[in-house]
């Protein structure tokens, strides 16, 4: 039996009420009304995915959630990552915050008919998402069974797919699978033949763990002790687990050749020969201090038609990293787009600290095959150098510069061939900008199976969010590489939310992914038409036509009755702030009475009020309800996303954390009352991680709030020492400041009834679940009004049916009996006198 609370208190509680023969109240996971229940279930819309040749549409359809036995299956922590052993799964996403989903249906769309092909799945398969090969013709996915991690091909014409039979993948540090040599072959990590038996616990590996620091100076990230490294069986998992074979498949007759020698490969990429491959593998020492992404590296390349290697670099372990900052010596290792195989790279010239004042702060290299001689330097970017996006013109790059203490963001078009080439300015903006933000170039795939920034004549594409003073409006732009100006080709409705999102394989035709308030997702075919007269500024200067593509059906009508809309307000101070308010089913504005609500936030870091009073949001998209949102169902009214800026120079910015939140607080709780849809008195707060931080810091220090729920977030920032969120000084830089943003300090003084949810297994840096246990031992130990719920196997995002069915159930449940009722009503003891 799954037990809600810990083993030990649950048995003796089983033990206690057996002897009474009562069932224990508490056995098992609670949930919440049926109603509520079955719209949690809902399946989630499709992702669509267009083949490089604008000729199909892969919809991709994946699990709402998986059941608690699949999340409690064994895993190991092995520095940063979470493994089944059994299968040699990964247990994490690449990110590290849930479980990987399932693909539950995979079907074809042609788009030149609409014919739609379900793709046949074995029964109990657990793929997950398919990457196309660069012709279209075909795609990959993996396929994780109880005993292995295998690889599946699939034709696109017929939507037929088949196992490749002898390999057995090894996706420990991701990037398992890629198609190399264009659409002939993939690239892949398999488990190595004949590796024995893994690594068990004996006497000889019992022993302290062990570490030190010799001096030197240098931060580093507060990581999560469980998930990484300590003991010597720990080195021997990782090292034994991390170990992959590098092969070849040959796509069309499947044979597997493998190349190289078994090495604990961190990062792979095949070059656009389909011959070069540059493999990072990871070497001791194995800290257990810091995770994989920071241990000593030889970077290689590899060629798979030789199996010979050539050493590149050797990187030590990087542990003393400044926050926000980059490792010394060469990092971002890539292909040069339009070369067959040319290495390019950036080494830091600041020692990677922001704090550090140089006239360059890193410098670019390249390499080129077959690497005889020494690299060559490139340029040196003023700030930090972020990455090309390159174009199938040899001459025609964007180099992308980034600041991180002014929130700064610098773009160039270079041609890469002229040493110290500072090229023309395209943009230069801050990163924070979302009213001018130009949007990011749309992406296609060469041949080879380089991406590339997709250009016809001389004009590229651009795709952006479109935020504005009304919400956010997706636009399709063409940007002229010779005058620099841009053309609107497509904007979405005010009525609507419509995405474009792929180029077709016909002229001036293009697919977007569109819905409405009461609109499912679903693609459209959209073709430019003859140019328009007159046109108002931001708006497309051509006509469209478009016609539905795919038929996505409503999983949940019942929803279709809330509202919504995006309201706008300001701070007391003058900013700009907004949010979504969503209103139950039936309800009619200044006709009932006022509701009880739910304000949910994030907090957000701007080094400019400018930006930080843009509105971001639309409330034009299809309704969907995740876990608090629910509480419209239960009669609250939702105040969704409300602006929580935090504004200030980003070295002293959280210096008024507080009195920040609590004035962007009391905006939005201000504006929903006026509006006459919110009761002033029956007033919750909700948010998740640095969202709970806010949450519990309101319901401290504020009387805005009847009442608080705070998931998996961090309460006493002193645990964080090198930083957190945005804050880049240490506790011993700034202890007032980490003092007073941490509700722990003050929880003697907490107002008002929060409670606390956190999965056990949160590896999220800084969020370890000790956070709301220390929390809710202090408010219980000081007599204020509290309550805990731990997840079993659970990380940082809770990702089991039962356990969001419980957070579902005691949200309501704390709501209901704190907020909802008249003030007068609440009960007895809820309120610190």
């Amino acid at each position: 039996m799954l037990l809600r609370r810990n083993a030990w208190s649950a048995a003796l509680a089983v033990a206690a009420t057996s002897l009474l023969g009562v069932a224990p109240a508490y056995a098992g996971y609670d949930v919440p009304p049926e109603h509520l229940l079955k719209v949690l279930k809902a399946p989630p819309p499709p992702v669509p995915s267009a083949d490089p040749t604008g000729k199909r549409l892969l919809l991709t359809t994946s699990q709402t959630y998986p059941s608690i036995e699949r999340v409690a299956r064994p895993y190991y922590k092995l520095a940063g990552v979470r493994l089944e052993p059994a299968n040699r799964s990964r247990h994490d996403t690449p990110a590290g915050y849930g479980i990987p989903a399932c693909v539950a249906d995979f079907t074809v769309v042609d788009i030149a008919s609409g014919k739609e092909t379900k793709v046949p799945l074995p029964e109990g398969a657990c793929p997950g998402p398919a990457s196309w090969s660069p012709d279209g013709t075909r795609f990959a996915f993996q396929n994780v069974t109880p005993t292995s991690v295998e690889l599946w091909l699939g034709d696109a014409a017929s939507g037929q797919v088949h196992k490749v039979p002898g390999v057995a993948l090894n996706p420990i540090f991701n990037s398992a699978v890629q198609w190399l040599d264009g659409s002939k072959t993939l690239l892949v990590k398999k488990v190595p033949d004949g590796q024995g038996a893994a690594p068990s616990e004996t006497p000889t590996q019992i022993g302290p763990d062990v570490q030190q620091s010799l001096g030197g100076q240098g931060e580093s990230s507060t990581y999560e002790a469980r998930d990484t490294l300590k003991s010597a069986l720990d080195e021997a998992r990782f090292v034994y687990y991390g170990t992959s074979q590098l092969a070849v498949v040959d796509a069309a007759a499947g044979s597997v050749r493998n190349v190289g020698a078994p090495a604990i490969y961190n990062s792979i990429n095949g070059a656009p020969d389909g011959r070069h491959v540059l493999a990072e593998a990871i070497k001791p020492p194995y800290s257990h201090a810091v995770t994989y992404e920071r241990f000593a590296n030889d970077v290689a390349v590899l060629d798979v038609e030789t199996g010979k290697s050539l050493a590149i670099a050797s990187l030590p372990l990087a542990d003393r990293v400044p926050v926000h900052g980059v490792p010394e010596g060469a990092r971002e290792f890539d292909w040069r787009a339009t070369d067959p195989a040319t290495l390019v790279w950036a080494e830091a010239l600041d020692k990677g600290d922001w704090n550090v004042e140089v006239p360059a702060r890193d410098k670019v290299m390249t390499w080129k095959a077959p690497f005889t001689g020494k690299p060559a330097e490139v340029t040196r970017t003023k700030q930090r150098f972020a990455g090309y996006v390159w174009t199938a013109k040899p001459d025609v790059a964007f180099q992308y510069e980034i600041d991180e203490n002014r929130h700064w963001q610098t773009t160039r078009i270079v041609d890469v061939d002229k040493t110290g080439d500072q090229g023309r300015l395209l943009w230069d903006m801050s990163s924070d900008e979302l009213y001018k933000d130009p949007g990011s170039f749309v992406y296609t795939r060469l041949p080879n199976g380089a991406v590339v920034a997709r250009m016809e004549g001389d004009s590229l594409f651009l795709r952006g969010q479109g935020a504005s003073k009304q919400g956010d409006r997706p636009f399709l732009d063409k940007l002229d590489l010779a005058t620099l100006a841009t053309q609107r080709l497509f904007r979405s409705g005010t009525d609507d939310y419509d995405v474009a999102f792929a180029f077709t394989a016909q002229p001036g035709q293009f697919l977007s992914w569109h819905q409405s308030l009461i609109d499912p997702p679903n693609a459209f075919v959209r073709t430019l038409g003859a140019p328009l007269a007159d046109v108002a500024e931001g708006e497309a200067a051509y006509t469209t036509t478009g016609n539905q593509l795919t038929h996505v059906p409503d999983p949940t009508p019942e929803v279709r009755q809330i509202k919504k809309q995006l309201v706008t307000y300001k701070r007391a101070d003058g900013l700009d702030l907004s949010f979504t308010l969503y209103t139950p089913p039936g309800y009619v504005a200044g006709k009932d009475k006022p509701l009880p609500a739910v304000l949910y936030a994030y907090p957000a870091d701007f080094a400019s009020s400018e930006q930080a009073g843009q509105v971001s949001g639309s409330q034009n998209t299809f309704t969907r309800l995740p876990y608090y949102r629910l509480m419209l169902l239960a009669g609250y009214a939702i105040i969704d996303n409300a602006s929580f800026p935090i504004v200030g120079d980003p070295k002293t910015a959280y210096d008024t954390y507080l009195e920040q939140l609590t004035a962007d607080a009391k905006a939005a709780v201000d504006k929903a009352v006026e509006m006459g849809v919110v009761d002033r008195d029956r007033i919750g707060v909700t948010g998740h991680s640095h969202g709970a931080l806010m949450t519990a810091n309101l319901v401290t220090h504020t009387d805005l709030f009847r009442a608080g729920v705070a998931t998996s977030g961090s309460y006493n920032k002193t645990l964080t020492p090198f930083g957190f969120q945005n804050e880049r000084r240490s506790v011993w830089q700034a202890r007032d400041v980490y003092i007073k943003a941490s509700p722990f300090f003050y929880a003697d003084t907490i107002k008002h009834p929060l409670l606390l949810v956190h999965g056990e297994d949160d590896a999220n840096p800084g969020t370890e679940p000790i956070q709301s246990l220390k929390l809710y031992q202090a408010i219980r130990g000081n007599g204020g009004t509290t309550k805990l719920v731990m997840l079993p196997h659970e990380p940082h995002w809770y990702t089991a049916l039962e356990s969001n069915e419980q957070v579902v159930h005691d949200m309501l449940d704390w709501f209901d009996t704190y907020v909802k009722p008249p003030k007068a009503e609440t009960k007895k003891g809820s309120q610190r006198k």
